[in-house]
């Protein structure tokens, strides 16, 4: 399926849901950067509606900041299911935000593995309380895997929001 909705205009739609709602957003993001915050924070006004940012790259950064337990990490590996949904989980317990979306992925284009191969993401979104996730392997290089997971996070937080 091809982008037709820029990044802007979901952040756009997404600030539009959340402020309708009078909710917070929070991200926890891995192996996107801060790209999804840096997308919302990109919209004027967006500190009505976006409350922080995690950005954690290291296994370590995911225990301190969010409260990941290192066993999780340890037993699952840091792209795996139960590691987004304690990231998103985190977010939300270590904000003011109603509403998360944690990442954590392999970019490549080294990393990957026969299990996990280049273009893996796991998904966490925590919205109202509500705890779900997903995964996708998206196609291409570095930039491509790290931009399709930041407009794949924007558009799930949409549906969520419904």
């Amino acid at each position: 399926m091809v982008n037709a909705t820029p990044t802007s205009a979901l952040c756009e739609q997404l600030a539009a849901a959340l402020q309708a709602r009078g909710w917070l957003l929070a991200t926890a993001e891995s192996c996107t950067g801060g790209m999804i915050a840096a997308a919302c924070t990109d919209l004027s006004g967006s500190s009505n509606w976006f409350e922080r940012g995690f950005v954690t790259y290291s296994d370590e950064s995911k225990t301190e900041l969010l409260g990941v337990a290192p066993g999780l990490i340890a037993q699952h590996g840091a792209v795996s299911e139960v590691v987004a949904r304690a990231m998103a989980f985190g977010a939300i317990r270590h904000s003011r935000a109603r509403v998360s979306v944690a990442v954590t992925g392999v970019a490549g284009p080294t990393g990957g593995s026969a299990a996990k191969p280049v273009g893996t993401v796991w998904f966490g979104l925590q919205v109202d309380g509500q705890l779900s996730s997903e995964t996708r392997r998206f196609p291409g290089d570095r930039a491509a895997v790290r931009s399709a997971t930041v407009d794949h996070a924007l558009r799930r937080l949409l549906e969520l929001l419904g």
